[in-house]
């Protein structure tokens, strides 16, 4: 069943704040990770632990983070731009957060992602995004810290495939669709 993300908001006439659209971003996000980390598991990949799931789902979110920062760099100014990424970091390390709570018991499970996401920026760094999606190194990253979460079960062997050719576009296909949307 595809994931529906609703994206316009329902006073077209008022302007939003940066920080009201990192907020929806990240809500989006959220549910996109959460997506294809239940994706995986519906395509017979196995999670050993809520940790993995949560892992996979925590690499998602840092490749989005990063399709986010490379759109903004194309539509705003480079205040605005740092505004609203710093902004959606907070709000997805919130999510983290609660919803490690629950699954993990009480822990500083927000600022462990804040610091995967500054070693996973580091990383994506030099990948590129051009008008037609990720790059094949983006994919191809984005595929392999997948994997690597996954640990090495037999039936992981080729996650990283179904990463690379759809579930990694799809997410980056429905995760733009929606940054346009709100920052129209």
């Amino acid at each position: 069943m595809a994931l529906r993300i609703k994206s316009h908001w329902h006073a077209d006439d008022s302007d939003r704040s940066l920080s009201e659209i990192a907020g929806a971003l990240a809500f989006i996000g959220w549910r996109i990770a959460l997506d294809r980390a239940i994706n995986l598991h519906c395509e017979r990949f196995v999670y050993r632990s809520d940790e993995e799931r949560l892992a996979v789902i925590q690499e998602y979110l840092c490749f989005l983070i990063q399709i986010a920062d490379r759109l903004a760099h194309q539509q705003l100014e480079e205040t605005e731009r740092r505004e609203l990424i710093v902004s959606l970091a907070r709000r997805l390390a919130e999510h983290v957060q609660d919803n490690a709570d629950d699954l993990l018991g009480a822990g500083d499970h927000g600022r462990r992602f804040i610091d995967l996401l500054n070693e996973r920026s580091a990383e994506y760094s030099d990948l590129s995004l051009t008008e037609d999606g990720p790059s094949y190194p983006f994919l191809r990253h984005l595929g392999y810290r997948v994997q690597h979460q996954m640990g090495e079960v037999e039936e992981n062997r080729w996650v990283i495939d179904q990463v690379m050719d759809r579930d990694g576009w799809e997410a980056y296909r429905q995760f733009a669709k929606a940054f346009g949307d709100l920052l129209d």
